[in-house]
């Protein structure tokens, strides 16, 4: 794996009077924030990567504040992610079995809404697989929502963790060169990614068979591709897509054998791309049929380095959102 501690961040613990106020109130979607913004949340991550690579990882940051994980899609990796940067504030973190729940007895999610906001939490983290039902409860609730994936929208904290992944390892964003590849039409990853990077000054390139283009991604990406060796030429970050079987209809690719042949990461392929090019992937991987194994465990993955930035984003998020009691937000 490449070496991320040669860019090391400040060994600082974060303290609030180190940044000014965060202007947002929930994070429902890249679209929402200006550069400054983005930029702010990225140096506010910085510093709780230090934190997290401290002897003593915990702060007391959240003291005293609820987080509930609301989750009504499978989802280990963020939800643990997020449950694991809510503990290292400080904060009392409640994960909610959507299975067990009221929700999968019949009740809707204003309903929902209702019953956790009596239960005065202040920030509920949601994952919903209709697109606009994250944005729909923060409307009914009076705490602070954070957008862990809708639909085929928008799944913000992971461009985040991405982009910090890219500027830690190439020393900037601004003016770099991204290939993101694979199913594009069924990813809020890549919807994220592309706002975030061309908020940050960044030439993207969207790589897929014509089946999986969404309609209208000529708005989103700087350049559109068909041909994975001519779209990964020269490029400085290769970044793969899970193809995702349960938004995507089998009808959509021939096969996947036969997906891998043109469109999975393989030592040939990637041989188009810089030379220091890094290759990410935001997980679970299907090895093999987006990426070669030899490459999700080659030395120019950061893969790793993504759930490790992962959770230092989701910290730099929640203590941006829930500010103390002497300033910031109400």
């Amino acid at each position: 794996m490449a070496d991320i501690t040669n860019n090391p961040a400040p060994a600082t613990s974060m303290t609030k009077a180190g940044f000014p106020p965060f202007s947002q109130r929930h994070l429902l979607a890249i679209g929402d924030l200006e550069q400054h913004e983005i930029i702010d949340l990225l140096d506010r991550s910085e510093a709780m990567v230090a934190v997290s690579r401290q002897q003593r990882k915990s702060l007391s940051t959240l003291s005293g504040k609820t987080q509930i994980n609301l989750f009504f899609e499978n989802s280990t990796r963020t939800q643990s992610s997020f449950e694991i940067a809510g503990k290292r504030l400080g904060a009392l973190v409640v994960n909610m079995s959507v299975k067990t729940s009221s929700v999968a007895k019949g009740e809707t999610l204003i309903d929902t809404a209702a019953t956790l906001n009596a239960m005065r939490p202040d920030v509920i983290v949601v994952r919903h697989g209709a697109a606009g039902a994250v944005e729909l409860l923060s409307q009914k609730v009076g705490c602070s929502v954070i957008n862990a994936g809708d639909g085929g929208h928008e799944h913000p904290t992971q461009a985040l963790l991405d982009a910090l992944t890219i500027r830690r390892h190439k020393g900037r964003i601004s003016g770099l060169t991204v290939a993101i590849c694979g199913d594009i039409a069924n990813s809020r990853v890549a919807r994220s990614n592309l706002l975030l990077l061309g908020a940050m000054n960044v030439r993207t390139r969207v790589i897929a068979p014509r089946t999986l283009l969404p309609v209208g991604i000529e708005n989103l990406a700087t350049e559109v591709y068909t041909d994975m060796n001519e779209g990964l030429r020269d490029v400085d970050v290769v970044m793969m897509l899970r193809l995702q079987h349960e938004r995507a209809s089998g009808r959509l690719i021939p096969s996947t054998r036969e997906y891998y042949r043109f469109y999975g990461l393989d030592e040939e392929k990637l041989a188009n791309a810089k030379p220091d090019a890094i290759v990410m992937h935001p997980g679970p991987m299907n090895r093999g049929v987006e990426i070669d194994p030899a490459i999700a465990d080659g030395p120019r993955s950061v893969i790793n380095d993504q759930v490790e930035m992962g959770v230092a984003v989701r910290m730099a998020v929640l203590d941006a959102l829930l500010p103390d009691s002497e300033g910031g937000q109400a």
